[in-house]
């Protein structure tokens, strides 16, 4: 969950001065050391440099290197340990080496890796083995220790590699010549790696050691946050992929310049990007085979009004042509709240179920711009002018976003009152409090309210203030995601990217920190995201949680009259429960995730090649359906989802409940504790 501040780019500016000039500002060494100072200033716990942080930035660097730890061998952490060991001290004296040497030493490891791969998948003595087994979490093994030890377990990781290629369709000889210029292509990354882009991993690095949720936005990062955040963007109005070598098209966004030319369709690679001259003319077309895929989009985006040209190798038919697209701006409206319904018969009377999905929370800072809040009142309305008797507020897989939005959004569900405080590093200080100030209810009816593990942040405001002040029943996961802090991004000098800084803890009305525990299902559902893998308190550095006081407000109820709405009671949330579970154990979808959770339970982590196989085309099938649907089909297949047709039938079920004298009660305007 984020807000925005100006704040951080006055304080660099006033801990740093530097000559170049703002509009054309790069990242260098010399700015890191006030950029860690910015990070500490703002930061909920930490407030100054000390060992305790230098050795989690030198792990997390580690780790961003070589991630699945494919590439570095046990000794050579010794050596980054030792090379970046006293790192704070020397970039205050504007010494960057370290970062350098460190980043020679991987290149170096890479080129071995991809020495041995191209030897190996080129030898004729080789056979791909789909009886290999391998351990692919890196948390379940180490570091090889030696050479020999690095070879026996990327001959594992090649068959792994190329599996993945045979169940996409390609022979076993072109999955080999891919896989050996995938490492050829890694190394050539490598090496092209710029200082600045050395500098924003490395800070990168830094705002993950002080806690999950803080890091470094470069710009490339920050102008990506952006369109996330305002659903908009400047382009031609195309999803792309990198996918050997090749930018690919994934999709094409309707109302787009790609879209409505006609020119251009999924599955096409573009392999050269031209602009054009202050003078109109065309300049030369840039071949972008191999290029980085955010190098490729940085060519493609544009201002609106401007014109870009493509060669483009088509998917069908193999045929090479140039086109030439005005950008516009893009409405990334796929992303914005939407409005469906679901007709449930209760007692042989028809009902009509609103299901109003809410991705992320978005909100554009610019004057004018859309907001998750304001677009969810309007979607409101409408479910209202549709005759709507019951809405599902789906959050599922929804990551968070705007904390003013959330704050808005719980308080469209009651009348006024306490929706959140928020925390600060001044432990003397009192929490912020945020309130919805707003007296309109905008939906009054029955609520439910679907969440799974990956529901984060803002979802987690929003579904805990709701369940704290028994206004929605909660279904779907065990438990939301548990992240229970609050960012700020704050932009640095033009071109210099952004940080994002956790700057407070957040608690709903009932006193609970949503941190590590999450907002607790009230009717749970199986779900593929109930692992131990998916939660806050997994991540690396996650903040401990908290509680505080009760805060309800008691003015968020209304018993009688326009806007007046049913507390959920706990012989609601029984009686729903046991209806629920006994569909659930009857749902052929519903089974097939138990079984799926089961099977991966029982095999644990060792993967095995010959289910792999099946697994990834299975995927892939499925994923290359999901492409090529329409919008309307897309709507359809959500809409068909168990978890949202489960959600919708307890929402049904309150609704008949409710029809039974003596089962529920309205809410009172009682003084809850610790108000």
């Amino acid at each position: 969950m984020v807000q925005r501040s100006l704040f951080t780019a006055a304080l660099f500016l006033s801990l740093f001065t530097f000559n170049s000039n703002a509009n054309a500002a790069t990242l260098a060494c010399k700015y890191i050391d006030a950029i860690e100072r910015s990070f500490l200033h703002q930061h909920v716990t930490f407030n100054s440099l000390n060992d305790n942080i230098e050795n989690r930035t030198i792990d997390q660097y580690i780790k961003r290197l070589d991630p699945a730890e494919i590439y570095l061998l046990k000794s050579d952490l010794a050596v980054v340990k030792q090379k970046m060991k006293g790192v704070f001290k020397a970039v205050q004296g504007n010494k960057c080496e370290s970062i350098d040497d460190v980043q020679q030493l991987y290149v170096k490891r890479l080129e071995e890796r991809a020495a041995y791969a191209k030897a190996t998948l080129e030898a004729k003595t080789f056979k791909f083995d789909q009886k290999t087994e391998i351990m692919l979490d890196p948390d379940s093994r180490d570091f090889p220790k030696t050479k020999a030890e690095a070879e026996k377990f990327q001959l594992k990781y090649l068959n792994f590699q190329i599996s993945n290629y045979l169940a996409s369709g390609m022979k076993e000889e072109e999955a080999r010549q891919q896989v050996v210029r995938n490492y050829e292509r890694a190394v050539k990354r490598a090496k092209d790696t710029t200082e600045e882009d050395l500098y924003s991993n490395y800070l990168d690095s830094f705002g993950r050691a002080l806690d999950p949720h803080s890091s470094f936005l470069s710009r490339d990062s920050l102008e990506d946050f952006n369109i996330q955040m305002g659903l908009s963007l400047e382009g031609i109005g195309a999803t792309l992929s990198s996918q050997d070598g090749f930018t690919v098209v994934e999709q094409l966004i309707p109302g787009g310049s790609a879209s409505s030319s006609g020119l251009i369709e999924p599955g096409d690679k573009i392999v050269a990007v031209g602009q054009f001259k202050p003078s109109g003319e065309p300049a030369d077309m840039e071949n972008v085979i191999e290029m980085d895929l955010r190098d490729v989009v940085r060519r493609i985006r544009g201002p609106k009004g401007s014109k870009v040209r493509l060669t483009v190798l088509k998917k069908t038919g193999g045929g090479k042509s140039t086109i030439e697209l005005t950008r516009d701006q893009i409405k990334l409206e796929e992303e914005a709240v939407q409005l469906s319904f679901i007709d449930k018969e209760i007692g042989g009377e028809k009902k009509k179920i609103a299901i109003m999905n809410l991705p992320s929370f978005y909100a554009d800072s610019r004057r004018g711009g859309r907001s998750s809040a304001a677009d969810l009142k309007v979607a409101i309305a409408k479910a209202k002018e549709g005759n709507a008797d019951a809405m599902v507020l789906d959050l599922s897989q929804n990551g968070g976003g705007s904390l003013d939005d959330a704050v808005k959004i719980s308080g469209l569900f009651f009348k006024t009152g306490n929706v959140v405080k928020q925390s600060s590093r001044d432990l003397t200080s009192a929490e912020i409090p945020l309130d919805d100030r707003d007296s309109m209810v905008d939906w009054e009816k029955p609520l439910v309210v679907l969440t799974s593990r990956v529901s984060a942040s803002a979802s987690e405001i929003v579904a805990g203030t709701l369940k704290d002040y028994e206004r929605a029943i909660i279904v779907g996961g065990d438990h939301t995601f548990g992240k229970g802090s609050v960012q700020s991004v704050a932009p640095l000098p033009p071109g210099m990217g952004a940080l994002k800084v956790t700057v407070g803890m957040f608690f709903t009305p009932g006193g609970f920190s949503t941190q590590h525990r999450g907002v607790e299902g009230d009717i749970i559902l199986p779900s593929p995201y109930a692992t131990d893998e998916i939660g806050e308190k997994s991540l690396d550095y996650s903040l401990p949680p908290k509680k505080i006081k009760a805060f309800l407000s008691p003015d968020a109820y209304v018993t009688s009259g326009e806007g007046a709405w049913k507390k959920v009671t706990k012989e609601e949330i029984a009686l729903l429960k046991t209806k629920s579970v006994a569909r659930v154990d009857k749902n052929e979808e519903f089974n097939k995730i138990k079984a799926e959770l089961k099977k991966s339970k029982e095999r644990g982590k060792i993967l095995k090649l010959s289910d792999a196989l099946k697994e990834t085309k299975d995927k892939k099938d499925e994923q290359d359906k999901k492409k090529e649907l329409s919008k309307e089909e897309k709507l359809a297949e959500y809409l068909k989802r168990a978890d949202i047709q489960e959600a919708a039938n307890v929402a049904a079920d309150l609704l008949e409940a409710r029809k039974k004298p003596g089962l529920t009660q309205a809410g009172g305007k009682t003084s809850p504790k610790g108000t």
